[in-house]
């Protein structure tokens, strides 16, 4: 595919089929997304078929997350080495593939191994979408984009278990739990050939270094992390759990380590080191972690309650979650339209209050159930205002975050923030997971998920102290976008906002 071609004053033309390489980029990005939440309402049905137990279902969710995250950072480096077209191509053939071979898995050990290759293959695909939108389009146009593709991605990880819900529910061919993952088919096929076709070739730079190492120590430390916290409850909390996570915390101490020598040696770390000597990004990091790890293991306690403690169908699961998926876009459009700009880092604290309400209102609509029937609506309101505060959260953390970091560092911080978001995600599910089977194992499923909501307010308290940390207001858009000389990184961090 040829490049665009120069024009008399130096520039070049705008390449006439960019706007396809958007709609690759969507449906790519947003199937990798999906699978991270789509997986939720399958739970029953992964029981029946392959005699998945708490344990189980927390690896096929939470694992896929793990290794997304672990891998985001490595895979960034990839697309700056080898192209970023050759590593799009070749993570979303990975991905579609693994996809494939979810749903042919005939055990769940072996379905837990192919969620750990597919997070793997999404860490290179999810990589290099900002990278190729950046270098086909420039100006006012690649802040339509950013617009219009932050906001997609966001819905895209939400409205996962209705869609789940609906491909279970609805027993296509009799293919139950597995259409959840053959899904990903067709749209990965189409994908691919749209990329192959329509975005242009551009070599990566043979003299980025890729940190192999480091990218070993994040791996094992992140596994050594989860891994007790998915087991440790089922098994008892034996020693070898809490020798695990103090082998976790070594390991990323190392890592950190590792990073600074490899920067003062003159070879190339995975991060950035400046980034870390960036107060508002360190402390983003921490509020990432605990706003995700809250927001993703509650999604999963309302589906699980729904199905196991309510005998939800898969389909009547997916719709549970419906009022959450609508209240975070209200929330997102509120904070992103008229509260963001205008309040500064107060969204941010407003955001975790507006959940505390939602968590009161649903704490109070589980007391008031009892033995009879029951209905999704009986909780509506409850979950529906959690939803708006996430939404006013998720439209300004990213951006509030990048805006402190300078142009040369938003390829690296980028990927540290959706790492440090998968990751969080990952611990979400392991957590709450073995908070709520605690107490689903007895049968007491309203006390499992006020055990949750106890746990989510206390992240959310954490949250909200570490709020008053960062800087009042992020810099101005006319900063962000590069219209002044200056560090840059808002339109960036619009698109980051929900990867």
């Amino acid at each position: 595919m040829r490049d665009p071609a120069p024009t008399t004053d130096g520039t070049s033309e705008p390449y006439r089929w960019r706007r396809l390489i958007l709609v690759a980029m969507l449906a790519a990005e947003t199937m990798d997304l999906l699978d991270a939440s789509i997986v939720n309402v399958a739970g029953p049905a992964l029981e029946d078929s392959l005699g998945a137990g708490s344990a189980g279902l927390q690896w096929v969710i939470g694992g896929y997350t793990l290794t997304l995250g672990a891998g985001l950072v490595l895979g960034g480096r990839l697309g700056d080495r080898y192209g970023r077209r050759r590593m799009f191509l070749i993570g979303l053939a990975a991905f579609t593939t693994a996809s494939l071979l979810c749903a042919l898995a005939p055990n769940i050990e072996t379905l837990i191994a192919f969620r750990l290759l597919q997070g793997a293959a999404g860490a290179i695909l999810l990589p290099q979408g900002l990278g190729l939108l950046r270098e086909n389009f420039s100006g006012p146009e690649l802040t339509k984009v950013f617009a219009v593709f932050g906001p997609v991605l966001g819905l895209g990880g939400v409205i996962g278990p209705v869609l789940g819900g609906f491909l279970v529910e609805g027993d296509f061919f009799g293919l139950g739990w597995r259409s959840v993952f053959l899904v990903n088919l067709p749209i990965g096929l189409a994908a691919l050939a749209a990329a192959a076709k329509f975005v242009p070739k551009k070599p990566g730079d043979r003299a980025v270094r890729v940190d192999l190492t480091g990218a070993a120590l994040v791996v094992a430390s992140c596994a050594l992390l989860v891994l007790p916290l998915n087991q440790g409850q089922e098994a008892g909390w034996p020693l070898w759990t809490w020798l695990c996570t103090a082998a976790s915390a070594l390991g990323f101490a190392l890592f950190a380590v590792q990073q600074r020598r490899a920067a003062d040696s003159g070879r190339e770390p995975l991060i950035t080191p400046g980034l870390l000597r960036k107060p508002a990004f360190t402390v983003g990091l921490g509020g990432i972690a605990l706003f995700f790890g809250g927001l993703v293991g509650t999604q999963l306690v309302l589906t699980l309650f729904l199905q196991i403690g309510r005998h939800f169908t898969a389909g009547d699961a997916g719709l549970g979650n419906l009022p959450l998926a609508v209240g975070t876009a209200v929330g997102g459009a509120v904070s992103g339209a008229f509260l963001a700009d205008r309040i500064g880092r107060k969204v941010l604290q407003v955001g975790p209050l507006v959940q505390f309400a939602g968590a009161a209102v649903l704490w109070f609509e589980l007391d008031g159930l009892t033995g009879g029937s029951f209905s999704a609506w009986d909780i509506v309101p409850g979950v529906a205002v959690a939803g708006v505060g996430a939404g006013m959260v998720i439209a300004a953390l990213f951006g509030f975050v990048l805006a402190a970091v300078d142009d040369d560092e938003i390829g690296s911080a980028s990927g540290v923030l959706s790492a440090v978001q998968a990751i969080g995600g990952s611990i979400g599910v392991a957590v709450f997971g073995s908070v709520f089977f605690a107490r689903a194992k007895t049968g007491d499923f309203t006390g499992g998920f006020h055990y949750a909501l106890t746990v989510q307010a206390c992240l959310l308290a954490a949250f909200l102290a570490i709020t008053f940390l960062l800087p009042r207001k992020s810099r101005p858009d006319d900063e962000q976008h590069g219209s002044v000389p200056g560090p840059a990184g808002g339109s960036d961090a619009e698109q980051r906002l929900t990867v």
